[in-house]
Protein backbone atom coordinates (compact mmCIF):
# COMPACT_ATOMS: atom_id res chain seq x y z
CA UNK A 1 0.00 0.00 0.00
CA UNK A 2 1.37 3.42 -0.98
CA UNK A 3 1.14 6.03 1.79
CA UNK A 4 0.72 9.56 0.52
CA UNK A 5 2.78 11.95 2.68
CA UNK A 6 0.99 15.18 1.63
CA UNK A 7 -2.37 13.62 2.48
CA UNK A 8 -1.06 12.51 5.86
CA UNK A 9 0.19 16.05 6.48
CA UNK A 10 -3.25 17.49 5.76
CA UNK A 11 -4.88 14.98 8.09
CA UNK A 12 -2.30 15.76 10.77
CA UNK A 13 -2.99 19.48 10.46
CA UNK A 14 -6.70 19.11 11.12
CA UNK A 15 -6.35 16.46 13.84
CA UNK A 16 -3.66 18.41 15.68
CA UNK A 17 -5.66 21.63 15.48
CA UNK A 18 -8.78 19.93 16.84
CA UNK A 19 -6.84 18.33 19.67
CA UNK A 20 -5.21 21.66 20.49
CA UNK A 21 -8.58 23.39 20.65
CA UNK A 22 -9.92 20.57 22.82
CA UNK A 23 -7.06 21.01 25.30
CA UNK A 24 -7.47 24.79 25.29
CA UNK A 25 -11.20 24.41 25.93
CA UNK A 26 -10.46 22.04 28.84
CA UNK A 27 -8.03 24.63 30.25
CA UNK A 28 -10.66 27.39 29.98
CA UNK A 29 -13.03 25.15 31.95
CA UNK A 30 -10.45 24.55 34.67
CA UNK A 31 -7.80 27.29 34.88
CA UNK A 32 -6.23 25.62 37.93
CA UNK A 33 -4.39 23.19 35.62
CA UNK A 34 -2.15 25.50 33.58
CA UNK A 35 -0.53 22.53 31.87
CA UNK A 36 -3.64 22.10 29.71
CA UNK A 37 -3.06 25.57 28.28
CA UNK A 38 0.57 24.77 27.52
CA UNK A 39 -0.31 21.47 25.86
CA UNK A 40 -3.16 23.01 23.89
CA UNK A 41 -0.91 25.80 22.62
CA UNK A 42 1.77 23.24 21.76
CA UNK A 43 -0.70 21.29 19.61
CA UNK A 44 -1.81 24.45 17.81
CA UNK A 45 1.79 25.50 17.12
CA UNK A 46 2.54 21.97 15.94
CA UNK A 47 -0.46 22.11 13.62
CA UNK A 48 0.75 25.43 12.23
CA UNK A 49 4.16 23.86 11.62
CA UNK A 50 2.57 20.95 9.74
CA UNK A 51 0.52 23.40 7.70
CA UNK A 52 3.62 25.32 6.67
CA UNK A 53 5.44 22.12 5.78
CA UNK A 54 2.54 21.09 3.54
CA UNK A 55 3.06 24.27 1.51
CA UNK A 56 6.48 23.14 0.30
CA UNK A 57 4.82 21.35 -2.63
CA UNK A 58 3.52 24.74 -3.80
CA UNK A 59 6.25 27.08 -2.54
CA UNK A 60 9.84 26.03 -3.04
CA UNK A 61 11.58 27.82 -0.18
CA UNK A 62 14.20 26.40 2.15
CA UNK A 63 13.54 29.25 4.59
CA UNK A 64 9.88 28.21 4.87
CA UNK A 65 10.86 24.62 5.72
CA UNK A 66 13.50 25.76 8.21
CA UNK A 67 11.07 28.08 9.97
CA UNK A 68 8.30 25.44 10.01
CA UNK A 69 10.72 22.95 11.55
CA UNK A 70 11.73 25.52 14.17
CA UNK A 71 8.05 25.97 15.09
CA UNK A 72 7.74 22.21 15.54
CA UNK A 73 10.65 22.25 17.98
CA UNK A 74 9.04 25.13 19.88
CA UNK A 75 5.87 23.03 20.15
CA UNK A 76 7.91 20.20 21.63
CA UNK A 77 9.44 22.63 24.11
CA UNK A 78 5.98 23.88 25.07
CA UNK A 79 4.84 20.30 25.75
CA UNK A 80 7.85 19.83 28.00
CA UNK A 81 7.05 23.06 29.88
CA UNK A 82 3.47 21.83 30.18
CA UNK A 83 4.70 18.69 31.91
CA UNK A 84 6.71 20.85 34.31
CA UNK A 85 3.72 23.09 34.98
CA UNK A 86 1.51 20.05 35.62
CA UNK A 87 3.59 19.14 38.66
CA UNK A 88 3.98 22.71 39.90
CA UNK A 89 7.48 23.35 38.56
CA UNK A 90 8.52 26.64 37.01
CA UNK A 91 8.48 26.92 33.23
CA UNK A 92 11.72 27.60 31.37
CA UNK A 93 11.18 29.86 28.35
CA UNK A 94 14.79 29.79 27.13
CA UNK A 95 14.92 25.99 27.18
CA UNK A 96 11.61 25.95 25.29
CA UNK A 97 13.23 27.84 22.39
CA UNK A 98 16.61 26.13 22.67
CA UNK A 99 15.81 23.46 20.06
CA UNK A 100 14.56 26.03 17.57
CA UNK A 101 17.64 28.19 18.13
CA UNK A 102 19.98 25.22 17.61
CA UNK A 103 18.13 24.36 14.40
CA UNK A 104 18.15 27.87 12.96
CA UNK A 105 21.84 28.32 13.80
CA UNK A 106 22.64 24.97 12.18
CA UNK A 107 20.80 26.05 9.05
CA UNK A 108 23.29 28.89 8.66
CA UNK A 109 26.21 26.45 8.48
CA UNK A 110 27.39 25.97 4.86
CA UNK A 111 26.39 22.56 3.56
CA UNK A 112 23.89 21.77 6.31
CA UNK A 113 20.88 22.78 4.23
CA UNK A 114 21.89 20.30 1.50
CA UNK A 115 22.76 17.48 3.91
CA UNK A 116 19.82 15.08 4.29
CA UNK A 117 21.67 13.12 6.94
CA UNK A 118 22.59 16.19 8.96
CA UNK A 119 19.06 17.60 8.92
CA UNK A 120 17.50 14.27 9.87
CA UNK A 121 19.95 13.67 12.69
CA UNK A 122 19.60 17.14 14.22
CA UNK A 123 15.81 17.34 13.94
CA UNK A 124 15.31 13.80 15.24
CA UNK A 125 17.56 14.38 18.25
CA UNK A 126 15.85 17.67 19.13
CA UNK A 127 12.37 16.12 19.03
CA UNK A 128 13.50 12.97 20.82
CA UNK A 129 15.20 14.89 23.63
CA UNK A 130 12.21 17.15 24.25
CA UNK A 131 9.91 14.12 24.23
CA UNK A 132 12.02 12.10 26.64
CA UNK A 133 12.42 15.11 28.94
CA UNK A 134 8.63 15.47 28.93
CA UNK A 135 8.26 11.82 29.95
CA UNK A 136 10.86 12.33 32.68
CA UNK A 137 9.03 15.34 34.10
CA UNK A 138 5.79 13.36 34.35
CA UNK A 139 7.65 10.40 35.87
CA UNK A 140 9.33 12.63 38.47
CA UNK A 141 5.88 13.63 39.78
CA UNK A 142 4.88 10.01 40.42
CA UNK A 143 4.44 10.67 44.16
CA UNK A 144 1.03 12.01 43.18
CA UNK A 145 -0.81 8.78 42.55
CA UNK A 146 -2.66 9.26 39.27
CA UNK A 147 -3.60 6.06 37.43
CA UNK A 148 -3.23 7.79 34.06
CA UNK A 149 0.28 9.08 34.79
CA UNK A 150 2.03 5.81 33.94
CA UNK A 151 0.30 5.34 30.54
CA UNK A 152 1.32 8.93 29.74
CA UNK A 153 4.95 8.23 30.67
CA UNK A 154 5.01 5.00 28.64
CA UNK A 155 3.38 6.44 25.51
CA UNK A 156 5.57 9.56 25.50
CA UNK A 157 8.74 7.54 26.15
CA UNK A 158 7.97 5.15 23.31
CA UNK A 159 7.52 8.07 20.93
CA UNK A 160 10.80 9.56 22.09
CA UNK A 161 12.54 6.26 21.37
CA UNK A 162 10.80 5.46 18.07
CA UNK A 163 11.12 8.87 16.41
CA UNK A 164 14.94 8.94 16.08
CA UNK A 165 14.92 5.43 14.58
CA UNK A 166 15.29 7.09 11.16
CA UNK A 167 18.80 8.17 12.12
CA UNK A 168 20.49 4.74 11.80
CA UNK A 169 18.59 4.21 8.55
CA UNK A 170 20.29 7.23 7.03
CA UNK A 171 23.65 5.81 8.06
CA UNK A 172 23.27 2.55 6.14
CA UNK A 173 21.61 3.80 2.94
CA UNK A 174 23.61 5.21 0.05
CA UNK A 175 23.24 8.94 -0.34
CA UNK A 176 21.14 8.72 -3.51
CA UNK A 177 18.63 6.38 -1.87
CA UNK A 178 18.03 8.31 1.34
CA UNK A 179 15.57 10.82 -0.07
CA UNK A 180 13.66 8.20 -2.08
CA UNK A 181 13.38 5.77 0.81
CA UNK A 182 12.31 8.40 3.30
CA UNK A 183 9.84 9.98 0.90
CA UNK A 184 8.21 6.74 -0.21
CA UNK A 185 7.95 4.87 3.03
CA UNK A 186 9.74 5.85 6.18
CA UNK A 187 8.50 9.44 6.45
CA UNK A 188 4.95 8.21 5.87
CA UNK A 189 5.35 5.58 8.58
CA UNK A 190 6.71 8.17 11.01
CA UNK A 191 3.86 10.51 10.07
CA UNK A 192 1.30 7.84 10.99
CA UNK A 193 3.15 7.04 14.22
CA UNK A 194 3.30 10.73 15.13
CA UNK A 195 -0.39 11.18 14.35
CA UNK A 196 -1.41 8.21 16.49
CA UNK A 197 0.92 9.44 19.25
CA UNK A 198 -0.63 12.92 19.15
CA UNK A 199 -4.13 11.50 19.51
CA UNK A 200 -3.20 9.07 22.30
CA UNK A 201 -1.12 11.63 24.21
CA UNK A 202 -3.84 14.30 24.06
CA UNK A 203 -6.51 12.02 25.52
CA UNK A 204 -4.18 10.61 28.18
CA UNK A 205 -3.17 14.13 29.22
CA UNK A 206 -6.83 15.11 29.41
CA UNK A 207 -7.48 12.08 31.57
CA UNK A 208 -4.60 13.05 33.87
CA UNK A 209 -6.08 16.52 34.31
CA UNK A 210 -9.55 15.09 34.91
CA UNK A 211 -8.22 12.59 37.44
CA UNK A 212 -6.36 15.32 39.34
CA UNK A 213 -9.46 17.54 39.43
CA UNK A 214 -11.58 14.70 40.78
CA UNK A 215 -8.96 13.91 43.41
CA UNK A 216 -8.73 17.55 44.51
CA UNK A 217 -12.50 17.82 44.78
CA UNK A 218 -12.68 14.56 46.72
CA UNK A 219 -9.99 15.68 49.14
CA UNK A 220 -11.67 19.07 49.55
CA UNK A 221 -14.88 17.29 50.51
CA UNK A 222 -12.98 15.59 53.34
CA UNK A 223 -11.18 18.66 54.72
CA UNK A 224 -12.43 21.16 57.28
CA UNK A 225 -11.92 24.57 55.63
CA UNK A 226 -11.09 26.44 58.86
CA UNK A 227 -8.40 24.16 60.30
CA UNK A 228 -7.26 22.13 57.30
CA UNK A 229 -7.74 18.83 59.19
CA UNK A 230 -10.24 16.08 58.39
CA UNK A 231 -13.94 16.81 58.73
CA UNK A 232 -16.57 14.51 60.25
CA UNK A 233 -17.10 12.59 57.02
CA UNK A 234 -13.38 11.90 56.62
CA UNK A 235 -13.00 10.88 60.27
CA UNK A 236 -15.80 8.35 59.88
CA UNK A 237 -14.42 6.89 56.64
CA UNK A 238 -10.82 6.55 57.84
CA UNK A 239 -11.82 5.29 61.29
CA UNK A 240 -13.80 2.48 59.66
CA UNK A 241 -10.68 1.48 57.75
CA UNK A 242 -8.60 1.35 60.93
CA UNK A 243 -11.29 -0.66 62.70
CA UNK A 244 -11.50 -3.31 59.98
CA UNK A 245 -7.77 -3.47 59.27
CA UNK A 246 -5.98 -3.02 62.59
CA UNK A 247 -8.21 -3.54 65.64
CA UNK A 248 -7.80 -6.92 67.33
CA UNK A 249 -8.11 -8.11 70.97
CA UNK A 250 -4.36 -7.63 71.35
CA UNK A 251 -4.32 -4.32 69.43
CA UNK A 252 -6.80 -1.89 70.97
CA UNK A 253 -7.82 1.41 69.44
CA UNK A 254 -8.23 4.58 71.49
CA UNK A 255 -10.88 7.16 70.66
CA UNK A 256 -10.52 10.79 71.79
CA UNK A 257 -13.09 13.58 71.98
CA UNK A 258 -11.75 17.13 72.48
CA UNK A 259 -13.81 20.16 73.43
CA UNK A 260 -12.51 23.68 74.14
CA UNK A 261 -13.71 24.78 77.57
CA UNK A 262 -16.10 27.76 77.78
CA UNK A 263 -15.70 28.45 74.10
CA UNK A 264 -18.87 30.52 73.86
CA UNK A 265 -17.43 32.84 76.49
CA UNK A 266 -14.23 33.20 74.43
CA UNK A 267 -16.27 34.19 71.39
CA UNK A 268 -18.40 36.63 73.39
CA UNK A 269 -15.43 38.30 75.10
CA UNK A 270 -12.86 38.40 72.31
CA UNK A 271 -14.85 37.98 69.10
CA UNK A 272 -15.24 35.22 66.55
CA UNK A 273 -11.90 35.84 64.75
CA UNK A 274 -10.06 35.11 68.01
CA UNK A 275 -12.34 32.13 68.62
CA UNK A 276 -11.43 30.75 65.19
CA UNK A 277 -7.73 31.14 66.01
CA UNK A 278 -8.21 29.23 69.26
CA UNK A 279 -9.87 26.41 67.29
CA UNK A 280 -6.93 26.39 64.87
CA UNK A 281 -4.50 26.28 67.81
CA UNK A 282 -6.12 23.13 69.14
CA UNK A 283 -5.94 21.52 65.69
CA UNK A 284 -2.25 22.39 65.32
CA UNK A 285 -1.41 21.28 68.87
CA UNK A 286 -3.13 17.92 68.54
CA UNK A 287 -1.60 17.23 65.12
CA UNK A 288 1.89 17.88 66.50
CA UNK A 289 1.35 15.40 69.33
CA UNK A 290 -0.45 12.64 67.45
CA UNK A 291 1.21 10.26 65.01
CA UNK A 292 0.81 10.70 61.26
CA UNK A 293 -1.06 7.41 61.12
CA UNK A 294 -3.65 8.57 63.67
CA UNK A 295 -6.98 9.82 62.35
CA UNK A 296 -7.72 13.32 63.65
CA UNK A 297 -10.27 15.89 62.63
CA UNK A 298 -12.93 18.42 63.52
CA UNK A 299 -16.45 17.22 64.16
CA UNK A 300 -17.87 20.74 64.17
CA UNK A 301 -17.76 23.90 66.27
CA UNK A 302 -15.05 23.52 68.90
CA UNK A 303 -15.23 19.70 68.98
CA UNK A 304 -12.52 17.42 67.60
CA UNK A 305 -12.02 13.65 67.56
CA UNK A 306 -9.11 11.27 67.08
CA UNK A 307 -8.73 7.53 66.49
CA UNK A 308 -5.41 6.02 67.57
CA UNK A 309 -4.66 2.51 66.39
CA UNK A 310 -2.63 0.07 68.49
CA UNK A 311 -2.90 2.26 71.60
CA UNK A 312 -3.59 0.93 75.11
CA UNK A 313 -5.06 2.83 78.06
CA UNK A 314 -1.76 4.03 79.46
CA UNK A 315 -0.49 5.27 76.10
CA UNK A 316 -3.79 7.01 75.38
CA UNK A 317 -3.82 8.83 78.71
CA UNK A 318 -0.24 10.04 78.23
CA UNK A 319 -0.99 11.36 74.74
CA UNK A 320 -4.22 13.03 75.85
CA UNK A 321 -2.42 14.74 78.74
CA UNK A 322 0.32 15.97 76.43
CA UNK A 323 -2.27 17.51 74.13
CA UNK A 324 -4.05 19.13 77.08
CA UNK A 325 -0.87 20.62 78.55
CA UNK A 326 0.49 21.76 75.18
CA UNK A 327 -2.80 23.51 74.40
CA UNK A 328 -2.77 25.33 77.74
CA UNK A 329 0.64 26.71 76.86
CA UNK A 330 -0.25 27.58 73.25
CA UNK A 331 -3.55 29.28 74.13
CA UNK A 332 -2.33 31.45 76.99
CA UNK A 333 -1.96 34.45 74.68
CA UNK A 334 -3.54 34.81 71.24
CA UNK A 335 -2.76 37.85 69.09
CA UNK A 336 -1.35 39.66 72.09
CA UNK A 337 -4.48 39.05 74.17
CA UNK A 338 -4.44 36.84 77.25
CA UNK A 339 -7.01 34.13 76.55
CA UNK A 340 -6.08 31.24 78.84
CA UNK A 341 -8.12 28.66 76.93
CA UNK A 342 -8.19 25.03 78.10
CA UNK A 343 -9.49 21.77 76.67
CA UNK A 344 -11.35 18.80 78.12
CA UNK A 345 -10.74 15.35 76.66
CA UNK A 346 -12.83 12.21 76.80
CA UNK A 347 -11.19 8.87 75.97
CA UNK A 348 -12.53 5.39 75.30
CA UNK A 349 -11.23 2.17 73.74
CA UNK A 350 -12.23 -0.82 71.67
CA UNK A 351 -10.76 -4.19 70.77
CA UNK A 352 -13.76 -5.18 68.64
CA UNK A 353 -13.43 -4.38 64.94
CA UNK A 354 -17.21 -4.77 64.59
CA UNK A 355 -17.91 -1.68 66.69
CA UNK A 356 -19.63 1.21 64.96
CA UNK A 357 -17.75 4.52 64.68
CA UNK A 358 -20.75 6.54 65.86
CA UNK A 359 -21.13 4.32 68.94
CA UNK A 360 -17.45 4.77 69.82
CA UNK A 361 -17.70 8.54 69.42
CA UNK A 362 -20.78 8.52 71.63
CA UNK A 363 -18.90 6.63 74.32
CA UNK A 364 -15.95 9.02 74.11
CA UNK A 365 -18.44 11.90 74.30
CA UNK A 366 -19.78 10.47 77.56
CA UNK A 367 -16.25 10.55 78.98
CA UNK A 368 -15.91 14.14 77.73
CA UNK A 369 -19.17 15.04 79.47
CA UNK A 370 -17.77 13.68 82.72
CA UNK A 371 -14.58 15.73 82.23
CA UNK A 372 -16.72 18.85 81.84
CA UNK A 373 -18.81 18.04 84.91
CA UNK A 374 -15.70 17.32 86.96
CA UNK A 375 -14.32 20.82 86.51
CA UNK A 376 -13.06 20.92 82.89
CA UNK A 377 -9.42 21.05 81.73
CA UNK A 378 -8.88 17.36 82.38
CA UNK A 379 -8.86 13.90 80.81
CA UNK A 380 -11.55 11.33 81.67
CA UNK A 381 -11.71 7.74 80.47
CA UNK A 382 -14.66 5.48 79.79
CA UNK A 383 -13.42 1.91 79.59
CA UNK A 384 -14.48 -0.65 77.02
CA UNK A 385 -16.73 -2.08 79.74
CA UNK A 386 -18.39 1.37 79.93
CA UNK A 387 -16.88 2.18 83.34
CA UNK A 388 -15.81 5.71 84.22
CA UNK A 389 -12.10 5.93 85.13
CA UNK A 390 -9.87 8.87 85.98
CA UNK A 391 -6.61 9.41 84.12
CA UNK A 392 -4.62 9.35 87.36
CA UNK A 393 -5.91 5.86 88.22
CA UNK A 394 -4.45 4.49 84.97
CA UNK A 395 -1.16 6.41 85.12
CA UNK A 396 -0.43 7.26 88.78
CA UNK A 397 2.75 9.21 88.01
CA UNK A 398 1.11 11.18 85.22
CA UNK A 399 3.27 14.30 85.47
CA UNK A 400 6.49 12.30 85.05
CA UNK A 401 5.10 10.26 82.15
CA UNK A 402 3.90 13.29 80.16
CA UNK A 403 7.34 14.87 80.53
CA UNK A 404 8.98 11.91 78.75
CA UNK A 405 9.63 11.93 74.96
CA UNK A 406 6.64 10.97 72.83
CA UNK A 407 5.99 7.24 72.48
CA UNK A 408 6.24 5.97 68.91
CA UNK A 409 3.39 3.50 69.44
CA UNK A 410 1.59 5.24 72.33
Amino acid sequence: MILDVPTLLVVSIFVTAVLGLLLIFAWIQDRSIQALGWWGAAYLVGGLSAGMLSLQQFISSSHLIDFASALLFVACGMSWNGARAFDGKSVRPFAMFAGAIIWLVSCQIPGFADSSIGRIVVSSLIISNYTLFTAFELWSGRSERLNSRWPAVIVITLHGVVFPSQVPLTMVLPGDRIAATLTNGWIATLAIESLLYSIAAAFILLEMAKERTERVHKEAALIDPLTGVHNRRAITEFAKQILSREVRPTKPMAIFMFDIDKFKSINDRFGHPVGDKVIKLLAVTAKKTLRQTDVFGRLGGEEFAAFLGNTDEKGAVIVAERVRLAFIEAAKVVDGTEIGATVSIGVTFTTNYRDEVDALLSRADEALYEAKNSGRNRVMIRSEQNLQVSAASIVPDLAAETAQPALTSH
